[in-house]
């Protein structure tokens, strides 16, 4: 395209409402993919996380020695390790209070796992509304802004005697820059909403199975002990035939 027809002539030609609309998509995708950086290190993160503490877990350590570095390392911790604190930390306080019924200690430890998976999915999807946002929204702005930028072309074509395609041609182009734009921004804010949506979706998956899984270790335990520390051997047992 020659100078006059180039995408930035276009823009600073064209009419105040669509220079606006365009500074807006513009500071949208900048978000978005600000957002999509964001939330591919997260995801990678807590799916690293998540499968060192699987990996622990199942490699014969003791739940308390488990629950202990859990504790102490709360805010580094993957939302994995996070869950497995809530629940041992809710076995361990029904026990204090010497409840000894099997039904009362399970359901405490997993009612808390179930809280705590709550937060960490709460934590894992945010953000994702936005993308999802920008990739529905930003094609109708930048619609709106071609839309007002044809009404404002042929306003302008009114006062003149002859139109040629000449005539025509810049203020339709100016117009539809604004659509190119907004199409710009919605494109990777949906593929990467679709993407994280899946992502998230199989961290859900592994979460609600550690917690079953755990689960059944602890009820183990309370059929033939009497105590978390005596579910070591369980949770061995267990991490071997799992074959994780």
């Amino acid at each position: 395209m020659n100078q006059e027809m180039s995408i930035v002539q276009l823009v600073l030609h064209a009419s105040f409402v669509v220079q606006f609309v365009i500074v807006v998509l513009l500071s949208i995708s900048i978000a978005s993919w600000a957002a999509i950086v964001r939330k591919l290190m997260a995801i990678n993160r807590i799916q690293s996380l998540n499968e060192a503490f699987e990996r622990e877990f199942w490699s014969g350590t003791s739940l308390n020695e488990l629950f202990s570095s859990a504790s102490q390392n709360a805010k580094l911790a993957g939302p994995m390790e996070r869950i497995f604190a809530s629940g041992m930390r809710e076995y361990q306080k029904l026990r204090e209070r010497r409840i000894s019924d099997t039904g009362t200690l399970l359901d405490g430890a997993r009612r808390a796992m179930r809280a705590s998976f709550q937060r960490e999915m709460d934590v894992a999807e945010a953000q994702l509304s936005f993308l999802a946002s920008v990739g529905s929204v930003s094609p109708y702005v930048g619609l709106f802004g071609t839309v007002w930028g044809i009404m404002h072309a042929f306003t302008g074509l009114a006062s003149l005697q002859q139109v040629t395609l000449a005539t025509v041609a810049p203020g339709i182009a100016e117009a539809l820059v604004a659509t190119a734009i907004g199409l710009f921004a919605a494109i990777p804010a949906v593929v990467a909403y679709n993407r994280f949506a899946r992502d998230i979706d199989r961290v859900a998956i592994k979460l609600e199975t550690f917690i079953e899984e755990f689960s059944n270790i602890l009820q183990r335990s309370l059929g033939g002990t009497s105590g978390a520390v005596h579910a070591e051997s369980t949770h061995s047992t267990s991490g071997s035939a799992s074959g994780h």
